[in-house]
């Protein structure tokens, strides 16, 4: 996979995109990763990107130019999926991650000061990607979101699909809960199933693990999740408060 992002501010990205899984996975060539400066794709001899808009509104919005030059220099004969982080675009799922991780060509544009003039977005944006309801001073917070949540399902970031697999919202569940030594902690045990080394005892606990927490923390997400008898079983338990 290739990404290329467009920012005002490339090493604030950087910094973030070099280290930990994603920066690991990035040196071994798992994907492809440049961000561009769109200022030096400006004809602005002040290296200006941004002016008023035509409102009355206070601010300052970002100029077609600068983005359609940085854009085709980097695009150049390819046609990349674009998106544009925005608090108006679709909020970002998991299932969306997982779509946009099949995906060779992305191209991130971020956005700043009071947004992007609109012809630039009717141009060249194919979708528009929030990562919640609330605005920030640009895009590149989600952008960072966005790969990282993007990365770590492509092969050879993570030592193991089921790393990503049996987390939260994968599979419209939240994750079971998780424990590390020492087996007894202030009086507190471990459960015991997961010391029992039946491994068909333990998939059967953290399923129902997986049912409760979501029930408890985000009941809306059982409507999209694809359940069992078994699970409807244990929803059953939950709703008379025979469990939980």
């Amino acid at each position: 996979m290739r990404i290329d992002i467009a920012t005002l501010f490339p090493e604030m990205l950087e910094t973030y995109l070099g280290e930990s899984i994603v920066g690991r996975a990035r040196k071994k060539g798992v994907f492809e990763l440049q961000c561009h400066n769109i200022r030096d794709y400006t004809e602005d001899k002040h290296r200006r990107v941004d002016d008023t808009p035509y409102s009355e509104r206070q601010g300052m919005l970002m100029q077609c130019e600068p983005i359609m030059n940085c854009y085709k220099a980097v695009a150049g004969e390819r046609k990349p999926h674009v998106i544009f982080m925005s608090p108006q675009g679709k909020t970002l799922t998991q299932k969306r991650a997982r779509e946009l991780a099949q995906m060779d060509d992305l191209f991130i544009l971020c956005g700043h000061y009071e947004g992007v003039d609109q012809r630039i977005l009717d141009r060249i944006v194919d979708e528009e990607i929030s990562v919640g309801d609330y605005v920030l001073t640009g895009g590149e917070l989600p952008a960072l979101v966005l790969v990282d949540c993007v990365v770590r399902m492509l092969e050879g970031t993570l030592s193991q699909t089921d790393c990503y697999e049996d987390e939260s919202h994968y599979n419209a569940l939240l994750e079971y809960p998780q424990y590390t030594r020492p087996e007894v902690w202030e009086g507190e045990k471990v459960p015991e199933v997961l010391l029992s080394g039946d491994h068909a005892k333990i998939a059967a606990w953290r399923r129902e693990q997986q049912i409760i927490n979501t029930w408890k923390k985000r009941p809306e997400l059982l409507e999209k999740a694809s359940l069992t008898h078994d699970d409807l079983a244990i929803i059953h338990k939950l709703n008379k408060g025979e469990i939980g």
